[in-house]
């Protein structure tokens, strides 16, 4: 009843987060207003952001499905943290990339290793690296343990990408200060704010239809297991 009720979430969801990409690519490009100094290339942060923002959701979701999986032991907490460990990759990855793209006009080169680009490169690492490790091991029930650990310990480190431009001196722009404020303009705050908005309509959207898969997959598993069984039976 629950994978049903789940099912029939996604398409909704995938209309809801549809109309958002299009409303924000509207904002991006048509409403909002060029920066002075930086010219066009400086729509890329509104992919940057939001991109970096739900990697950061993502693995805060993975942490605390590998918490649930160490108190409970129920395999769909497993294939929760999996699933959003993935889809973190993928957006960390956008992040790193478009970075590197706004970088490239702004700073003279397409990457430094200033702290928060390192620390984020660190993390995208870390958890590529864990799911390498955890293909290693072929028992599932160690398998998922493995990965509830590793996207534990890994998630010490999302804090330390978000506050390196605060704990460390560092080129990289600050959108809120203590002494300025914010530092946009209304428009841009609100491209940036629907923006976000759709980023975490898309993990919602791909963690959802991931997490359909992995079962989809167990599911496999299990009548390929019956399948022998019930013909040694006959």
């Amino acid at each position: 009843m629950a994978n049903q009720e789940g099912n029939s979430r996604i398409p909704f969801l995938v209309v809801c987060t549809a109309l958002s990409v299009i409303v924000s690519l509207y904002l991006i490009f048509v409403y909002a207003p060029t920066e002075r100094t930086m010219g066009d290339v400086q729509r890329i942060f509104y992919f940057h952001m939001p991109s970096a923002w739900a990697s950061f959701l993502a693995f805060f979701v993975a942490f605390a499905a590998g918490i649930a999986y160490l108190v409970r032991w129920e395999p769909h907490w497993d294939t929760l943290e999996l699933a959003s460990v993935e889809i973190g990759l993928l957006f960390s990855m956008i992040a790193l990339v478009t970075g590197s793209i706004w970088a490239r006009p702004i700073w003279n080169t397409w990457w430094t290793w200033e702290p928060r680009l390192t620390t984020t490169l660190v993390m995208w690492l870390y958890y590529f690296a864990s799911l390498m490790l955890r293909r290693l091991v072929d028992n599932p029930e160690r398998q998922a343990r493995f990965g509830a650990v590793l996207s534990i310990v890994g998630f010490v480190n999302v804090p330390v990408v978000f506050l390196a431009i605060r704990l460390w001196r560092t080129i990289h722009p600050v959108l809120l200060s203590s002494d300025k404020g914010l530092a946009m303009e209304p428009a841009m705050l609100l491209a940036l704010g629907v923006s976000l908005v759709t980023f975490t309509l898309l993990y919602a959207c791909l963690l959802m239809i991931r997490v359909r898969v992995e079962h989809l997959r167990h599911e496999v598993d299990r009548l390929r297991e019956l399948g022998p069984r019930s013909l040694s039976n006959r």
